[in-house]
């Protein structure tokens, strides 16, 4: 089994009245099948309100489903004798960093969520300096959270649930509230965290330049799965995205644009090195 399976996944939010009469009911997971084997890299994207963060919050068991079946390491998320071993193997990080930080001091707030599952006081400092280091803020270990900029602070809440020692992480939309160099920096420890330790990576985001690192892309309209693969594949159908509601890379843009003009160049194009190869190819 695959360390995420969703089949025909369904999620309702439904408005009630004061007197508890249904008034509206918002499909905004609608029949999503899902499979993430351990240690890949996916991404999922879609517009504000395409139903990636509500997906994401199925993960962890944020929300349970209104329909269909989700399985996380082979433990069905509807059986609420699972919530706990699936919370300590699936972590989340969510868009703002202030959401997840605590403490007052750096260290004391990574400690915070291997102390709440019930790790040794002296495994929890070894887990601490373990993930301060693996996302390279250790040097940072005694100062304030609030003395840091916005990608050092997400950086601090990754270490946080790395401290937990998942087997999955979930970035819902991390990089949002972000700079360029703070979106390359988190972007940069998520990456070495699932080469180097084979963590699964789930990354909720509507950056274009930050899908390139995934193994695999989904991407999601009004609740529902319309397209899935590779970057190259997906990014390869620029007008279909658009019809989303979705840009795709510049680099992976202007390549187009050069297509469409004529040049003999192919589709899907994903970095400047690869446009450039290509362009020198023609001469």
């Amino acid at each position: 089994m695959n360390f995420i399976e969703a089949r025909k996944l369904v999620h309702e939010y439904i408005r009630r009245d004061e007197e508890g009469n249904v008034e509206s009911i918002l499909t905004a997971v609608d029949q999503v099948d899902l499979d993430v084997k351990q240690g890949e890299f996916v991404a999922i994207l879609g517009h504000n309100g395409s139903g990636k963060s509500t997906l994401a919050k199925h993960l962890n068991v944020l929300l349970k489903a209104s329909g269909g079946s989700l399985w996380v390491d082979g433990k069905d998320t509807q059986d609420g004798d699972n919530l706990w071993d699936i919370r300590q193997n699936t972590g989340m990080v969510f868009q703002n960093p202030d959401n997840q930080i605590i403490a007052s001091v750096v260290e004391e707030d990574v400690a915070f969520g291997p102390e709440n599952i019930g790790v040794p006081t002296s495994e929890i400092w070894n887990r601490v300096e373990k993930s301060l280091k693996s996302v390279g803020m250790i040097q940072y270990r005694e100062h304030s959270p609030n003395k840091l900029s916005g990608g050092q602070k997400q950086r601090i809440a990754i270490a946080g649930v790395m401290a937990m020692e998942p087997k999955c992480i979930v970035l819902d939309e991390p990089t949002a509230m972000l700079d360029p160099n703070g979106r390359f920096e988190v972007l940069d420890a998520v990456t070495q965290l699932n080469k180097e330790k084979n963590v699964t990576v789930i990354l909720i985001t509507h950056y274009m330049e930050e899908v390139i690192r995934a193994d695999r892309v989904y991407v999601m309209d009004n609740g529902k799965v319309v397209m899935q693969g590779t970057p190259r594949s997906i990014f390869s159908q620029v007008d279909v995205l658009k019809s989303y509601r979705l840009d795709v890379p510049q680099v992976t843009l202007l390549a187009h644009e050069l297509r469409k003009s004529g040049l003999p160049i192919s589709e899907g194009i994903l970095t400047r090195q690869e446009l450039a190869e290509a362009l020198c190819q023609l001469y």
